[in-house]
């Protein structure tokens, strides 16, 4: 069975491999001194230094392994799409119905979403909706809250 593909921008990328990086140079070998220390105290078994360490560890090698996948499965998006549509990469200006004020998203996937900072995934319901759609369309949103009608003024 094919993996997901996990869609990333450049930056995404060089993040989740600095990540990757301290966490295979720098939290390893912190959580290892932990342990070390931990069962210099005596008897493990009642040794709740050195339980946290362990999940600690746990914790730091299924993050590891998480972000290798991830990068295993990376698909670089920004360039490659077209700029007339809605794609992974772009930044869409939408004006929703009954509205005056613009929003502004960015269309990303769902590693790097970051609603916040107006970063949508391209699996939400805002981002599903948009994609494909050309500037002047309107997309129709359906959310727990209801349906939301956004149209497109912009993109790039």
């Amino acid at each position: 069975m094919a993996e997901k593909p996990i869609f990333l921008t450049p930056e995404g990328r060089a993040k989740l491999e600095a990540e990757l990086e301290n966490l295979r140079t720098v939290r390893r070998a912190q959580v290892a001194e932990r342990i070390h220390s931990a069962k210099e105290e005596g008897d493990i078994m009642e040794n709740s230094a050195y339980d946290e360490a362990k999940n600690e560890q746990a914790f730091v090698e299924g993050r590891i392994m998480t972000i290798e996948q991830m990068l295993k499965n990376a698909v670089l998006i920004g360039a490659t799409r077209a700029a007339d549509t809605v794609g992974i990469g772009s930044y869409v200006t939408v004006v929703e119905r009954g509205s005056r004020e613009d929003e502004v998203y960015q269309i990303v996937g769902s590693a790097e979403a970051d609603p916040a900072r107006g970063r949508i995934s391209n699996e939400s319901p805002v981002g599903r909706a948009l994609l494909g759609k050309r500037a002047g369309e309107e997309a129709t949103v359906k959310t727990p809250d209801g349906v939301r009608y956004l149209k497109i003024s912009d993109i790039k």
